[in-house]
């Protein structure tokens, strides 16, 4: 196991990661709402 003197860059880089993945999941479901509502829109003339 790492010691205490390597965790502060390995617990910096979890909490990048992690944040990357709550904005990239926020990000495809702005872009699914979008595309659902697209179709769901276009498909009525």
């Amino acid at each position: 196991m790492a010691g205490h003197t390597d965790m502060k860059p390995h617990e910096q880089t979890y909490h990048s990661v992690i944040a990357l993945l709550k904005w990239g999941a926020v990000g495809c479901i702005i872009i699914a709402a979008i595309v659902i509502w697209l179709i769901a829109s276009g498909g009525h003339k």
